[in-house]
């Protein structure tokens, strides 16, 4: 086989639920939103990634958009594989003469059933993969953030997703005690369009709620450095008439106040159930905050005060998870925490 060993192309795919990145070459070349848009007259894929993010919420009755993933699984399977299969394409823009067999390590959340494992293994294998590798979302998190997985200390990986949230154990390379829960920033997302529509009566959408997320979210009602408050625009419910409203980062604060407590009540139950030798390991290294959920501001800060112990947001924690992921590709044999 040494002759066409040019023709598989490894690749480090994080199949999330709000956005899906690939490394290829020690390279992130695609990180697009993980949605696609699906003619409903010839089932036809017409976009996927930021294009489709655009048309979402804004179609008419031909067009649907659809978001493949929630809560971390695939929930529609066949628009999985078409998905995954455009973002392959955008590994190589131009077409090659022999279309490479992939060798793909794809990461899963740690709390996956066999039957959600399964379905991410046939949509990458339908997708052109010719070796399928699967490694744990904490796992290659804490790989990304750049801690030695496999020495026997504890490190406990808070990752919080699109569509969960992650709270885990590592020592000896492997998940020692886990905690999910199915709150992250869709959750956030529909609190903030919640308290839109509570408090000012204003319909958004979720494309809206995001970037009032993005721009003004918060974990705490004071900052050191606070934000500006943001201009949103919507529907007014009262009227029926489009309506703009400021929004300031307090509002957003006492909206996400709820989820936020649930993520806390999470990791305190994960800290109880830790063994005692990992738990003095925690308490001098602290924990460790990943996922686009850790860019939320304030939130280290909060969560340090409610848990008492030193809280380390990684840097971009958006590609954390991919980093890592990326690693156990690169050295496959060597792993031995990587999923056949």
């Amino acid at each position: 086989m040494g002759l066409f060993n040019f023709l598989t192309q490894e690749i480090a795919i994080d199949l999330g639920t709000a956005n899906t990145l690939i490394i290829h070459n020690d390279q992130v070349v695609v990180d697009e939103p993980s949605i696609v848009a699906i003619d409903r007259t010839s089932n036809k894929i017409v976009a996927v990634g930021k294009k489709a993010m655009m048309m979402h919420e804004k179609t008419h009755e031909n067009l649907k958009t659809i978001r493949p993933l929630k809560d971390g699984v695939i929930a529609d399977f066949n628009a999985a594989e078409g998905m995954l299969r455009e973002m392959i394409k955008l590994v190589y823009p131009k077409k090659p003469l022999f279309p490479p067999s992939w060798r793909m390590v794809i990461c899963i959340p740690s709390s996956i059933t066999e039957v959600e494992k399964r379905a991410v293994r046939d949509s990458a294998e339908q997708a052109g993969a010719k070796e399928v590798y699967m490694i744990h979302e904490p796992m290659a998190a804490a790989l990304g953030i750049g801690i030695d997985v496999e020495e026997p200390t504890g490190n406990m990986i808070i990752d919080i997703g699109g569509g969960t949230t992650g709270i885990s154990v590592i020592a000896l390379a492997g998940i020692v005690c886990d905690q999910s829960i199915r709150i992250a920033g869709d959750e956030f997302t529909a609190d903030i369009m919640e308290a839109m529509r509570r408090y000012h009566s204003l319909m958004i959408g979720e494309r809206t709620a995001e970037q009032i997320k993005i721009h003004v979210g918060s974990a705490l009602k004071d900052l050191d450095n606070p934000p500006d408050d943001i201009a949103v625009n919507g529907r007014d419910l009262v009227t029926g008439i489009p309506k703009q409203i400021m929004v300031s980062y307090q509002e957003v604060a006492e909206a996400l106040d709820k989820s936020i407590f649930k993520i806390e009540e999470a990791i305190l139950k994960a800290l109880e159930s830790t063994p005692p030798e990992l738990a003095a390991d925690i308490y001098r290294r602290g924990l460790y905050l990943t996922g686009g959920g850790a860019l939320l501001r304030g939130l280290d800060r909060r969560i340090s005060h409610k848990i008492k112990l030193p809280v380390h947001v990684a840097d971009d924690p958006l590609r954390a998870v991919v980093r890592g992921t990326g690693m156990a590709l690169k050295n496959v044999v060597k792993m031995p925490f990587l999923m056949k």
